[in-house]
């Protein structure tokens, strides 16, 4: 397969994620799909940072379209073009891990929720680990089933971004056989 055909398999396969990347996000600062903690400002603090929408959104979304676009005859256009698609891919797989990065912590430090009267993570720095034990999920009186919630979207993310990565690293890679080795030629008949 030549590099131009790759590159445009790679961009393909990335706009699926950065959809579900951008989904999650937004569905994230709405937890029980109402707006109101959002306007109260009652939301996890990861889903503040917005992994999903700047890093594995538009920081892959950029990449994919000029990949797409380097690979958009079959082949790629010339070696500069693969140079810079190596370098678009690069702010690929940074967007991606910070949104990894984010969705970890997330899943890590668990919701913001309504423990008693007060609004607290109450899994953040604890022993127990709240992904494992459900017993403990109880604890969180509102909103409903946010730690249900959060595990899953977080959870999404973090398997999004791995992916975006992957998919990345590879286009750098394949951009860098694409500027050393030149584009592939189609020969006709002898």
């Amino acid at each position: 397969m030549c590099t131009g055909r790759c590159s445009r398999f790679i961009a393909v396969a990335l706009y699926p994620l950065v959809l579900i990347s951008v989904i999650c996000n937004i569905v994230l600062f709405f937890p029980a799909g109402e707006t109101k903690y959002a306007k109260d400002g009652h939301i996890t603090e990861e889903v503040k940072y917005m992994g999903g929408l700047v890093g594995g959104g538009a920081m892959v979304l950029l990449p994919a379209l000029y990949i797409h676009l380097t690979g958009k005859q079959g082949c790629c256009g010339n070696r500069c073009g693969m140079f810079l698609s190596i370098l678009f891919a690069a702010v690929g797989v940074v967007g991606a891990l910070y949104s990894l990065a984010v969705a970890a912590l997330g899943l890590q430090n668990g919701p913001l929720c309504r423990v008693a009267v007060v609004w607290l993570t109450p899994f953040k720095d604890k022993d127990s680990n709240y992904l494992t034990d459900s017993t403990w999920w109880n604890v969180c009186t509102e909103p409903k089933d946010i730690v249900q919630f959060n595990i899953g979207l977080f959870s999404t993310l973090v398997a999004t971004s791995c992916i975006q990565v992957i998919l990345c690293a590879s286009q750098m890679i394949n951009g860098l056989f694409g500027c050393l080795c030149g584009t592939c030629i189609e020969k006709g008949p002898l």
